[in-house]
């Protein structure tokens, strides 16, 4: 039996194909290290994440979240909810919270569930993975498993706001939230405890709507890590590292600069110090190639 057992929600961004299916890949080399049981929630929907808000309508945005936890309530009972990326956490998250404390809408997301034959309890907890790591196991036995220290390697923490604003990660502060630094400290690496853009929005959305928003923000990003000399950012959060990465090219392109900042998540830095190739670490589905992780990786 594993040391510990989660319903596992994956969301739609690590599927195969996705743009963080190699996210769950490391994720997955991560947790066999560690000991962890991730149990898929049977026919999970979407979270809804920013879609949600279109002019959708507050219930519908609801009873989709309210679907997971229904599901997950019955097939994998006192099981708590852990997602990966930050977007589905917070959507789920805030979704939990409104219709715990809120009698009527609970009643009518429960009327919607009932055509599907479900209901929402309010017994399931919605918690991030690395809510899990910090809480559940602690920095001494993510440090265990190591085999491969990430020595020499600086590494710009960078968290973002999903993860941080409105609930954050208990224990840590809103505003220099430490968990990304200990994380690289107890993997071997150096941590850019004084970068500055660690809880920056990266623009979101706005890469869509407001491109030039959006770049200004992830100019910023990068700009810091490469003044604190960093190798590579390290973030918790699908949308962060896909923007983070993807724009750098048409940054570079429209400003004349040449950034190739290598962006990862904290799961391919740990599958890396626990033995994991780089391909079972994800490290093949970035776009900016990580080789100083390859190195290690390859050792």
């Amino acid at each position: 039996m594993a040391k510990k057992e989660y319903a596992f929600y994956p969301g739609c961004s690590s599927q195969a194909k996705s743009s963080a299916a190699n996210y769950l890949t490391s994720v997955t080399a991560m947790c066999d290290k560690l000991d962890i049981k991730l149990t898929e929630i049977p026919d999970w929907n979407c979270c809804g994440a920013s879609i949600g808000y279109a002019e959708g309508g507050e219930l519908p945005r609801l009873a989709i979240n309210a679907r997971n936890f229904a599901l997950a309530e019955q097939h994998l009972p006192g099981q708590d909810i852990v997602a990966t990326c930050a977007a589905c956490w917070l959507g789920a998250r805030e979704s939990k919270e409104r219709l715990d404390h809120t009698a009527q809408l609970m009643q009518e997301t429960n009327e919607a569930l009932a055509a599907a034959g479900l209901k929402y309890e309010g017994k399931v907890k919605v918690r991030h993975m690395v809510e899990v790591l910090i809480e559940d196991l602690g920095y001494d036995a993510i440090k265990a498993p190591v085999v491969k220290p990430l020595e020499g390697l600086k590494i710009a923490g960078y968290v973002g706001c999903q993860t941080n604003r409105p609930f954050g990660i208990d224990g840590e502060s809103f505003e220099n939230p430490k968990y990304l630094d200990k994380f690289i400290e107890v993997l071997g690496g150096e941590p850019l405890e004084k970068y500055e853009q660690k809880v920056a929005c990266c623009g979101g959305a706005l890469a869509f709507s407001e491109p030039e928003k959006s770049q200004k923000q992830i100019r910023d990003i990068v700009e810091s890590a490469l003044d604190h000399k960093a190798e590579l950012i390290v973030t918790p959060c699908p949308l962060c590292q896909a923007n983070v990465e993807v724009y750098q090219s048409e940054i570079n392109r429209k400003h004349g600069t040449n950034f190739a900042v290598p962006v990862v998540y904290y799961s391919q830095l740990m599958a890396v110090a626990y033995g994991s190739s780089a391909k079972d670490a994800g490290l093949n589905g970035q776009l900016i190639r990580t080789e100083a992780l390859e190195k290690i990786a390859n050792k």
